[in-house]
């Protein structure tokens, strides 16, 4: 990092140096920089000095003798979410605890959460988890944790690790729903998560069904051997072709991301993050990797559907590799880069770029959008937080390059019988015509054409 960073200044200084020697133009402007950026260093050598003098004060004459390490930590904290609601510090538990998430094994409820107003917003329970067996639901707010009323001063940090803890443990929660008429209290006992975030099954013996939940360190792996399964189970003549369902997966790593598109396409771009410069701008590719042998791809996405999720949706899309059918996905189009800070120090998770589909679509607070709107029927009593905002209602969010998209749809029913989108897909791959042009894409009169191979 030291030595890119090395390299950048030394260019900026060439380029200076060359146009102050090229013409007394280039002097004078080379001299205007120079004197911008004095200014510039001047105000935040003066700043920097007011948080001197505020933090000498603090220890001085505060009440109680704080800890100097809690000051500056609350100080970076404050810093970093003054920026956008993806960056922020890790201390080494914070860390560490991370590590574990990405390993795809860690301890505690099973919820993916983010802060929404000084809350901890539930963006989606994992499946099989202490969580989703306990009825949290996405949308929930977590207003309290084992009866500490001051959760809304607490980091996210602080509150995930509060929630996290040994197996067979016991927490409780408050959670405000908006259509309860008082909070619900929860109590769950926490177990070892070993997030699976891949599933499988062979639907009527001709089409493989593979959700995925999460972009951790298995995904890949776990998307292969589904795909050897399915075939393994449904000859190559038989095999209409496979549903990958992303809906409410809320992400994780980019190089799963590119990896699971690599597996189910050719060759060809799957993203690219561009940064402040355009010297940063970097391409991912896939190169021969089609597992699933040219057959026909339909990717589920709706509202809950977030970063990984829509950088494998906007390829697949793309290059023509899959039908999207669903909801507007969520919007969250940064990239968030993990910079250790030395031993005992922790990490900066960093927004540094924003993610692009190979058309050159930004993700960042607009969203992938389905080739096919199904709507699903919503009960009355989930009709209040059947839809999620997505990034652009976030707080501090990076604006989108074109006008914001906000709310869409998240509700999956539990039976899948009533599940639209799911019988959609089936359909559109068993060569059922489907409506794209209805709001609510109900499968309508079944039109019949040659299933393809």
């Amino acid at each position: 990092m030291r030595k890119h960073v090395g390299f950048l200044l030394g260019t900026v200084a060439g380029a200076c140096l060359t146009l102050l020697v090229a013409s007394p133009q280039g002097a004078h402007l080379f001299a205007v920089a120079n004197a911008a950026a004095h200014s510039d260093s001047s105000n935040t050598y003066s700043q920097l000095n007011l948080f001197g003098e505020v933090f000498e004060k603090v220890k001085t004459d505060y009440v109680e003798k704080p800890e100097d390490s809690k000051l500056v930590e609350g100080a970076i904290n404050g810093m970093i979410s003054s920026l956008d609601p993806h960056s922020r510090y890790m201390n080494e538990k914070g860390w560490a605890e991370m590590q574990e998430t990405t390993h795809g094994e860690f301890g505690g409820l099973g919820i993916e959460v983010t802060m929404e107003d000084g809350f901890v917003k539930v963006v989606a329970p994992i499946d099989d988890t202490p969580a989703s067996r306990a009825g949290i639901m996405s949308g929930d707010v977590i207003t309290s944790i084992d009866d500490d009323d001051q959760i809304q001063g607490m980091t996210l940090d602080q509150a995930v690790n509060k929630m996290k803890g040994a197996p067979n443990s016991s927490i409780r929660l408050k959670i405000v729903r908006k259509d309860a008429d008082k909070p619900i209290e929860v109590s769950i006992t926490r177990e070892i998560i070993r997030v699976r975030p891949v599933k499988y099954h062979v639907e009527g013996g001709d089409i493989g069904y593979i959700r995925i939940t999460s972009f951790n360190e298995q995904t890949t792996e776990g998307l292969r051997k589904a795909i050897g399964d399915v075939q393994k189970q449904v000859p190559q003549d038989k095999l209409a072709g496979y549903v990958v369902d992303l809906r409410n997966n809320p992400g994780g790593l980019l190089d799963q991301a590119v990896s699971v598109t690599a597996t189910l396409m050719q060759r060809g771009e799957v993203v690219s993050t561009r940064g402040r410069n355009p010297e940063e701008t970097q391409r991912f590719t896939a190169h021969g990797g089609d597992m699933t042998k040219g057959k026909p791809l339909v990717v589920l996405i709706n509202g809950g559907s977030a970063s990984a999720s829509e950088i494998v949706a906007g390829a697949l899309h793309d290059h023509k590799r899959a039908t999207l059918i669903g909801t507007r996905s969520f919007g969250k189009g940064s990239v968030q880069t993990i910079i250790p800070l030395g031993t005992g120090n922790g990490a900066l998770a960093l927004t540094t770029a924003r993610y692009f589909t190979p058309s050159g679509h930004s993700i960042q607070a607009l969203g992938i959008k389905p080739d096919i709107e199904v709507l699903q029927d919503v009960p009355d009593e989930f009709k209040t937080r059947s839809e999620i905002k997505g990034e652009a209602s976030m707080r501090g969010h990076l604006s989108a390059e074109g006008a914001e998209q906000t709310g869409s749809q998240s509700y999956v029913p539990p039976d899948e019988k009533n599940d639209k989108a799911l019988a959609a897909a089936f359909n559109q791959l068993r060569g059922v015509t489907v409506n794209a042009d209805a709001k609510n894409a109900d499968t309508k009169a079944a039109q019949k054409r040659p299933v393809p191979n």
